[in-house]
């Protein structure tokens, strides 16, 4: 079987911006990366799920993903930000954070930290000062965390559900090309099903089923669109037991079968 090779990520930097109603998977299924992320909200407002804790965000946010952290938002047509990929996370938090930045003076100096990066990735900058405002940027994140009020912390991260479903989404994120079920990840965790449910819905309106098959459908999108690996190997690799049944599934949650899918939104496939 011939699948898509990891490729240790470079730090960089790209838009986060509407993209219309085809490519909302892109931004609001459930996916996880090897490497961090930071996630910089200049315009618009929404919401942002982070290892299964749902909250709105709006202008001068900033939300932190760990690596293997499972993450998706909403970007409607007012919504303008960046992400930024960090290759090397020794000096970021272990967990999740989400900043909201209420003076001006702080917001301008995340915005200038972020545009100097920017402006060292292009091909006329260097990489080495790139790296050195990322430093600088490190810093003043926590500073921000040291500084922000106890009472704007989300107690919901720390409640037993919290801790469930981040422990949940963890799981899913290393195992989701596996054929687990959800019974099988709660007996991992020493929960039941129904009690593993219903904490998913208390801390983001979800079922757990629907985070699972969220990370799989980003999943399977991934693989058609930069990939030429045949539907029956993609399906066998996300654990679906026959391609039929994972056409069906694609069918109901994109609304078009993976070869249409394929046809529309291939990305020099490759092998």
């Amino acid at each position: 079987m011939t699948m898509m090779t990891p490729v240790q990520p470079a730090l960089s930097l790209a838009p986060l911006t509407y993209g219309g109603p085809a490519a909302r998977w892109r931004t609001e299924a459930m996916r996880s990366h090897a490497s961090g992320r930071l996630i910089h909200i200049t315009k618009g407002q929404g919401r942002i799920t982070v290892a299964g804790l749902t909250n709105g965000y709006g202008p001068n946010n900033v939300i932190y993903v760990p690596p293997h952290t499972m993450y998706g938002l909403e970007v409607g047509q007012t919504v303008f930000g960046q992400i930024l990929t960090l290759p090397d996370v020794t000096d970021w938090p272990s967990t999740p954070f989400h900043l909201r930045l209420l003076d001006v003076d702080p917001q301008k100096e995340l915005v200038s930290l972020i545009e100097a990066i920017e402006r060292e990735l292009q091909p006329s900058g260097d990489l080495r000062a790139a790296k050195c405002h990322l430093g600088l940027l490190t810093i003043f994140v926590e500073r921000q965390l040291n500084n922000r009020d106890p009472a704007t912390i989300d107690a919901r991260r720390g409640s037993a559900a919290g801790k469930l479903v981040a422990r949940y989404t963890t799981m899913i994120a290393h195992n989701f090309h596996s054929d687990r079920s959800v019974s099988d990840y709660a007996e991992a965790l020493k929960v039941t099903p129904t009690h593993l449910t219903r904490s998913c819905r208390k801390t983001c309106g979800r079922s757990a089923l629907s985070l699972l098959n969220d990370r799989i459908h980003f999943e399977a999108c991934e693989l058609l669109r930069q990939t030429r690996t045949p539907i029956q190997e993609i399906a066998q690799s996300l654990g679906f037991q026959s391609s039929a049944y994972f056409t069906r599934s694609f069918l109901q949650k994109a609304g078009q079968t993976p070869s249409d899918f394929r046809r529309m939104n291939a990305r020099m496939p490759r092998r």
